[in-house]
């Protein structure tokens, strides 16, 4: 087959780079479109994709979302049309679902947050959806997923990427060492809210409780992670140069996090992928939550952080030795689910 993968965010990129390598050996062919979008873009041709850049972003206004998702589903329309794709895939990438919609093409979207209210749109004009084994079905029928089109798979998407995932120990020295990091330096990795998110309505104060905390902290050496140029202005005021690094391009997020003590995400995929690898994991995210981030939670991989209090008890300390996921089948499992007819 054909297929046309389209990234729309940062986090899709290793996921179906790893994904693709898997349908290449079954023998299918791909392509790929991405959005100019948190990094997307940067990341998608650091790992070799070499995507077609379609559109960006619509901003944090809704009405901006709306004209851009439509904007941007002709644009991939104009694009796909000769292009004889067989199949269309994403993970909830609404313009890519509109144009394949409109094409006759079917499209697979898979999605692992249960509280994405344009889950009401993926779900009804895809062919298929794909989810964590943890989704809940009731969001399913909430969103107008029909149960002939559901297809699930174990674990987390994040293990379709990190599950054989074994760090260089000479790169994991060096990266610390380029972030400023001392023996005694505890390394935190710090993922800001999604400001901008149509899921992201509400203010995140604990998060600035976070940054003051870590400011205080004599060990902690800090990696902010903005997700946009405008996030990272927004916070610079807060963050002291002596505590604090702002990268201004993509690292290797499997590597960094490998590297990090601790990783604190007002996120989902950055303290995913952190569970996965056996680096200590804290959510500060203030919104509703995922029910696989409440799995993480009961498997002791997770910290759930609610209040100032807890802010301030999270242990700043060097990483103890655990063993990572290692669900090696869940790879071959979604591309399965994928291809299936």
């Amino acid at each position: 087959m054909r297929i046309w993968i389209d990234l729309a965010n940062s986090p899709h990129v290793p996921f179906f780079r790893a994904l693709a390598e898997e349908f290449a050996a079954r023998g299918h062919e791909v392509e790929w479109t991405a959005r100019e979008f948190a990094q997307t873009v940067e990341l998608a041709r650091a790992a070799g994709l070499s995507p077609t850049v379609v559109g960006g972003h619509g901003g944090r206004a809704l009405s901006g979302k709306a004209g851009n998702l439509v904007g941007r589903a002709f644009a991939l329309m104009r694009w796909a049309r000769r292009r004889a794709f067989d199949l269309a895939v994403s993970h909830n990438s609404y313009s890519q679902i509109v144009a394949a919609r409109a094409l006759g093409l079917k499209g697979v979207t898979l999605m692992d947050y249960e509280h994405q209210p344009a889950n009401h749109l993926a779900f009804r004009l895809a062919s298929r959806v794909v989810v964590p084994r943890a989704f809940p079905g009731d969001a399913l029928r909430r969103y107008g997923a029909r149960p002939s089109k559901v297809l699930r798979y174990d674990g987390f998407k994040e293990d379709v990427y990190l599950a054989d995932y074994r760090p260089d120990p000479r790169a994991l020295a060096g990266l610390r060492r380029s972030l400023g990091a001392t023996p005694e330096s505890v390394l935190v990795v710090v993922r800001p809210p999604a400001s901008e998110a149509l899921y992201h309505r509400f203010e995140n104060e604990l998060f600035d409780a976070l940054l003051a905390r870590l400011s205080s902290d004599a060990r902690a050496r800090t990696v902010f992670l903005a997700r946009t140029n405008a996030q990272r202005e927004q916070f610079a005021a807060l963050l002291a140069r002596d505590k604090f690094v702002t990268p201004q391009s993509a690292l290797d997020g499997a590597l960094l996090i490998s590297a990090a003590d601790l990783v604190v995400s007002a996120g989902g995929t950055m303290n995913r992928e952190a569970a996965a690898l056996a680096t200590p994991a804290a959510t500060i995210y203030a919104g509703a939550w995922a029910a696989v981030d409440e799995q993480l939670v009961n498997e002791g991989r997770l910290v759930r952080l609610r209040t100032r209090a807890d802010v301030d008890a999270l242990p700043l300390e060097p990483k103890p030795d655990a063993d990572a996921r290692r669900a090696t089948h869940v790879r071959a499992q979604v591309a399965d689910l994928i291809l299936e007819p």
